[in-house]
């Protein structure tokens, strides 16, 4: 398997010799294990006057990234939409797949530690930008799966933890599709609790196949206009997993979401044919962010 990169292009909370804000460009790799060090994962960082923000800059820096790392990446995701078209087309430019994307934890974990311990050390630094640089979208309303992937009304699902340290085993696990990242980059406690959400469907195959094309954000709880467990995904994207339809389920969907948000947001979506399967047809890892 390639590997995957992130991409942030935008303005950062800084300006140049003539009160112009200055943008920068920050690309890195996507882990795709549990046990991969962050501090093997690929990253490239370059500023960009403000004269020159476009597609042909930003191609340019992808191309001096990838000179950089020796290799190409299968696609780069990137989360900030209002930015769609540029990333997107120098993207395409440069000869990869765009992938629009909620994936995005390690740059947004990056990115974050740089609004807060990088960028006021430097010269031109403005905190009211920094307060600017993030922006919210108002949700859309989650659809059903697609009926060549929804099982029948016999399937189950359930809503589980398990201790942080249960994923050191994780390689050994036998998954046919999943994507990972490394719990060491969070400080958690061995024993801090991890939830998620188990789907069982005797089309589990290929319900985890079509979900492995898609760009997995987050799970989460929403009661409005009904209670459901949606999946985010892509760059806006939203899927009704599981109907809650009772009040103990209620009470599970809310402890999910109190776990989640103890763990900082991490958790996990798993299928198996059945709750007596020791193999998963799919295990993500998750995460539900700010989007800075």
């Amino acid at each position: 398997m390639g590997v995957t990169w992130e991409l942030d292009f935008y303005s950062r909370p800084l300006l140049d010799d003539e009160e112009k804000k200055v943008w920068e460009v920050l690309i890195c790799e996507s882990p795709q294990s549990v046990q991969q060090l962050p501090g093997d994962l690929f990253r490239y960082s370059q500023y960009c006057p403000s004269s020159t923000v476009n597609s042909v800059w930003l191609r340019q820096a992808i191309e001096a990234a990838i000179a950089e790392a020796g290799q190409m990446p299968q696609k780069i995701r990137f989360f900030r939409r209002q930015m769609n078209n540029m990333i997107s087309k120098a993207c395409e430019e440069a000869g990869i797949p765009p992938a629009p994307s909620r994936r995005t934890y390690v740059l947004e974990q990056w990115l974050g530690d740089r609004l807060e311990n990088f960028y006021p050390q430097q010269p031109g630094y403005d905190p009211k930008l920094a307060s600017s640089t993030s922006v919210q979208y108002p949700e859309l309303n989650a659809i059903a799966l697609p009926d060549a992937v929804r099982g029948d009304r016999g399937d189950q699902w359930a809503l589980v933890s398990l201790a942080a340290a249960d994923f050191n085993d994780l390689p050994d696990w036998e998954i046919s599709f999943g994507e990972s990242f490394p719990l060491s980059s969070y400080n958690l406690s061995p024993d801090s609790r991890i939830p998620g959400l188990i789907l069982f469907s005797p089309r589990a195959l290929p319900f985890a196949a079509w979900l492995s094309g898609l760009e997995l954000g987050y799970l989460q709880y929403n009661t409005d206009p009904r209670p459901i467990m949606r999946l985010e995904t892509g760059a806006s994207d939203s899927w009704i997993v599981a109907n809650v339809t009772d009040k103990t389920s209620e009470q599970e969907a809310q402890g999910f979401e109190q776990t989640k948000k103890l763990a900082q947001g991490i958790h996990f979506l798993a299928i198996q044919t059945s709750p007596d399967s020791e193999t998963f047809a799919g295990f993500w890892l998750l995460q539900e962010t700010g989007q800075v």
